[in-house]
C-alpha cells in the first residue's frame, strides 16, 4: 500500500524496524511528531480488512475444518502447534525460515505488517514496583533503571489510544488502568471467585484485561464476541498495528512502508560513534539497500533483534553492536504456562450464555507478595482461565444411540467447567541466550539463530505449586472430577520472549539505559521485549507500548535539542 518505490529518497528522519506491537506504536509516535519515518517489514503487507481472508468464514468452509492435517505438522513442526487453517497465513513456514534449538523452544513467528498484533492475546496490565524492585531486591539480574512512577502516565497514554476493557480491583501489585467497562464473568466464574475469596481474601478472580473494545473507540469496534480474532478483526474489535497505529500514523503523510525487507544490519558511522542507517535484503529480488536516518528504533521482537545486534560488527563493535557489556542474546525469557487443573460442576444446570466472549478470568498474583512469604520459590505467577459449558463434542465419547434420542443429546449442553493455568515468572539466567551459528545460513544468507533455553528449578517449583493451587480451588468450590497438570511445554510457546538486550544503569552489564537508548550509541532505541530487564509475571505487551511512547518522546526531544 505504501511501498517504496527504487527512485524514493533513502533518507529519512526515522527509521522503525519491524511493525508489531511496538514498531507500529514507535512508527505513529515518530510520525505525529513530524519526523517522515521508513517503517521496515521482512514479510509481506497486511492492510486492514482488505487482508483478512478467513475472518468471515465458518468450520465447515475449510476442507479440514479447523484441524491441521498430519502433512501440515510434518511441515510445520513448530508453527502447527499454535495456528490452525483459519490463521496459518499469519505465521511462517519452518523450513523457509530454520533457527536452531539447542533445547527445545518454540520461537513462534508471524512476518508481515503488523507482525504478531494480529494474533496476540491481547491480555494487556501494568508491572508494579514489586516487579521494577524484585531483581534488586532477590539479586538476581540487574536493576531496572526505572520504577512504576516512571512509566505510570505512559500506561495511561497508552491505554487511553488502545482501549482496554477491564475492571478495577485497587491491588498495589496490579495497578489499575484507564478501562473501559469490563466483559461480564458467567455464573461459574463468580462462583470460583466468591468460594476463592472466601477462604483466602487475598486472591481476587476478576475478568481479564483485555484489548477488545466494549463500545466503540477511536472509529473502531466494538468487538462482537465471535472469538475469530487471530483472523483479523474487519471490525477493528481489538487493538492491532493494522487496525490502529499503523493507519494514524498514514494519516500524518510522513510514514512510507517498505514490506519484504530485512534488516540484516545497523550501520555505524565510525567517526561520530553514531549509527548512519541500516543494510537491507528485499526478500524477493535479494537486492541490497542502505537506509540512513538520524534515529533507529529496533523493534523486529527480542530474538529477531538480538540477531540483527549480533550481526552488525565494526571496528567499534567487534562483538555486536552496542555491545560492549556482552550481554546482547543473553538474559532470555518466557513465561511458563503449562501448569493448573480442570474440572466439572454440577450446579447451575438451568443458566447458559450467549456469544463467544474473547476473554477468560484472572486471578492475579497471590505468592510472595510480601518479603516473609516462603513457597520454596522466589517472584510469583497469575491464574487465567474459563468457566464454560461442555459442548457436544466434549460429550461425544459418552453419547451414544440415534435418532432422536441422539439428537437430543447432541444438542444438550454438558455440566458446567473451569480449566485454569498459571502464568509464571522466569528468572534472569544469564545463560538463557540466542547466538549467530557460525555454520548455517538461511536462504540470504544470513546466519541462522541458534537458542538455548531452558526453564530452571525456580520455575519448576513455581508449576508444582500452581498445580497443587489450582486444584485446591477448585475442590473448595464443589468442582468435580478434578484433573490436574503440568503440560511441560518448551521455552516460546508462552509467545512472551523477550530480555535479550535489557535496559540497566550500568553500561558494563546492560544494553539499554532508562530510556531505551543503547549506552554507547545514543540515536538508537530498542523498545520489543528485547528491553525488557525482568520478565514479571504480567503479560508484558502493554509495557512494551507505553515504553514505546516514552521513548519516543525522549528521542523527539533530544533530537530537537542537537543531542541526537
Amino acid at each position: 500500500m505504501y511501498i517504496i518505490k527504487r527512485n524514493e529518497q533513502h533518507t529519512y528522519d526515522a527509521i522503525v524496524v519491524g511493525s508489531g506491537i511496538s514498531g507500529g506504536w514507535a512508527a505513529m509516535e515518530l510520525c505525529k511528531k513530524g519526523l517522515k519515518t521508513l517503517l521496515l517489514e521482512r514479510g509481506r503487507d497486511v492492510t486492514h480488512i482488505e487482508d483478512y481472508p478467513t475472518a468471515h468464514m465458518n468450520p465447515w468452509d475449510f476442507k479440514f475444518g479447523l484441524n491441521n492435517t498430519l502433512e501440515d505438522r510434518l511441515a510445520n513442526p513448530v508453527q502447527s502447534n499454535v495456528y490452525s487453517p483459519a490463521d496459518k497465513h499469519y505465521y511462517v513456514n519452518d523450513y523457509e525460515h530454520p533457527y536452531i534449538q539447542e533445547q527445545p523452544f518454540n520461537w513462534f513467528r508471524g512476518y508481515q505488517v503488523g507482525g504478531r498484533s494480529l494474533t496476540w492475546g491481547r491480555q494487556c496490565y501494568r508491572l508494579s514496583d514489586l516487579d521494577f524492585e524484585a531483581n534488586s531486591k532477590d539479586g538476581n539480574g540487574v536493576d531496572w533503571p526505572i520504577r512504576y512512577k516512571d512509566v505510570e502516565k505512559w500506561y495511561d497514554y497508552v491505554e487511553s489510544f488502545v482501549g482496554v476493557s477491564g475492571r478495577k480491583e485497587n491491588l498495589k501489585h496490579l495497578p489499575d488502568g484507564q478501562f473501559l467497562n469490563p466483559m461480564e464473568l458467567n455464573c461459574i466464574e463468580k462462583h470460583l471467585g466468591e468460594s476463592v475469596n472466601r477462604y483466602d481474601t487475598s486472591r481476587i478472580l476478576t475478568i481479564a484485561r483485555i484489548a477488545n473494545l466494549t463500545r466503540g473507540w477511536h472509529s473502531r469496534g466494538p468487538c462482537l464476541s465471535r472469538n475469530l480474532c487471530s483472523r483479523g478483526c474487519p471490525y477493528g474489535g481489538y487493538f492491532s498495528s493494522n487496525s490502529s497505529t499503523i493507519p494514524a500514523a498514514a494519516a500524518t503523510g510522513n510514514l512510507t512502508i517498505k514490506p519484504y525487507s530485512i534488516v540484516t544490519e545497523l550501520l555505524l558511522d565510525e567517526n561520530s560513534r553514531k549509527a548512519k542507517g541500516v543494510r537491507v535484503i528485499d526478500t524477493i529480488s535479494n537486492e541490497v539497500f542502505e537506509f540512513r536516518s538520524k534515529i533507529i528504533f529496533v523493534n523486529a521482537s527480542t530474538i529477531a533483534t538480538a540477531g540483527i545486534l549480533l550481526n552488525s560488527k565494526s571496528t567499534r563493535f567487534p562483538n555486536g553492536f552496542g555491545n560492549d557489556s556482552g550481554e546482547v542474546g543473553h538474559n532470555l525469557m518466557d513465561h511458563h504456562s503449562s501448569a493448573g487443573a480442570q474440572g466439572q460442576h454440577e450446579y447451575f444446570s438451568n443458566l447458559y450464555y450467549k456469544g463467544r466472549r474473547p476473554c477468560g478470568f484472572l486471578i492475579p498474583r497471590f505468592r510472595n507478595l510480601s518479603a516473609d512469604e516462603n513457597h520454596g520459590f522466589i517472584r510469583g505467577y497469575n491464574i487465567q482461565g474459563r468457566g464454560e459449558r461442555l459442548e457436544w463434542i466434549d460429550k461425544s465419547r459418552s453419547v451414544h444411540g440415534f435418532g432422536k434420542d441422539f439428537k437430543e443429546q447432541v444438542i444438550t449442553p454438558g455440566p458446567w467447567s473451569v480449566w485454569m493455568g498459571g502464568w509464571g515468572e522466569c528468572l534472569p539466567y544469564h545463560e538463557n541466550k540466542v547466538i549467530l551459528d557460525p555454520l548455517l545460513k538461511d536462504k540470504w544468507g544470513q546466519p541462522q539463530l541458534r537458542i538455548d533455553f531452558s526453564f530452571k528449578k525456580n520455575e519448576k517449583t513455581m508449576m508444582n505449586d500452581i498445580r497443587e493451587t489450582s486444584g485446591e480451588m477448585l475442590e473448595r468450590a464443589g468442582f468435580k472430577d478434578i484433573r490436574t497438570f503440568i503440560y511441560d511445554k518448551p521455552g516460546g510457546s508462552t509467545i512472551h520472549e523477550m530480555g535479550t538486550a535489557r535496559m540497566g544503569a550500568d553500561p558494563k552489564t546492560s544494553v539499554l539505559n532508562k530510556y531505551n537508548q543503547i549506552h554507547s550509541v545514543k540515536n538508537v532505541f530498542i523498545t520489543d521485549g528485547s528491553c525488557m530487564t525482568s520478565s514479571a509475571c504480567q503479560s508484558p505487551s502493554l509495557t512494551y507500548m507505553a515504553l514505546t511512547a516514552r521513548a519516543c518522546e525522549y528521542a523527539f526531544l533530544e533530537l530537537k535539542r542537537g543531542n541526537l
